[in-house]
């Protein structure tokens, strides 16, 4: 039995895509690195930053690393609030679960008070019980520490939640914590990303969801 939810943000509740294209095109430029093709960076969405660096240009120097986040979190607290869409189904699956008495929670690696201005935006901030962002945990998905955070917050047994996620990080991150799983396809993952996550459901979009849950 399903007694809480919590969702990832980005590619599942929401598409930032063309904010965050921008704001790492505008760090790679500003550090004078070549830019890198739109695919790849789509891919990438979902990672930390550092490690999206990594994901892109192939450096691992924490020093770069740093930089790049600090330029890409300088132009994403100018314009990603603008660029951010929630998915058409988001809110009223949202607002099904949360009639039907489930606590809701975030899991993500973007920050915690982009989350926040985003759903306080769209009405929605209320439904939700707990959000942890990317500035309130050292070890990032697929570490399951962010999540573990989560359901102490909610009092709720790992094996009694669900984690929703479009990424392979997701997947595994759920599986660390002893959480079951549901994939969404609305990011770049497809089915085939998931072969090896043991999944509750694999859902092209969140509408599905509330009738998986049994609701």
């Amino acid at each position: 039995m399903v007694n809480a939810v919590v969702f990832d943000f980005d590619y599942t509740l929401a598409d930032s895509s063309a904010g965050i294209l921008e704001c790492i095109d505008y760090a790679l430029q500003q550090m004078s690195l070549p830019s890198a093709p739109e695919s790849r960076m789509r891919e990438s969405i979902g990672l930390t930053l550092p490690k999206t660096l990594t994901f892109l240009t192939g450096n691992e120097d924490p020093g770069t690393g740093a930089e790049f986040t600090r330029l890409f979190v300088e132009h994403a607290d100018r314009i990603m609030a603008d660029h951010t869409v929630l998915y058409e189904t988001a809110p009223q699956v949202i607002t099904a679960l949360r009639a039907a008495g489930l606590p809701l929670g975030i899991v993500s690696t973007k920050y915690r008070y982009r989350i926040e201005g985003i759903l306080r935006r769209e009405a929605l901030l209320e439904h939700f019980d707990i959000i942890v962002g990317g500035e309130d945990v050292t070890d990032h998905k697929p570490h399951p520490i962010s999540l573990q955070q989560a359901l102490r917050h909610l009092s709720c047994p790992p094996a009694h939640a669900v984690y929703i996620g479009d990424h392979s990080v997701d997947a595994e991150a759920a599986g660390r914590a002893g959480v079951p799983f549901v994939a969404v396809l609305t990011g770049t993952s497809g089915r085939h990303h998931f072969d090896t996550a043991q999944c509750l459901g694999i859902l092209d979009d969140l509408s599905a969801l509330p009738s998986l849950l049994g609701h």
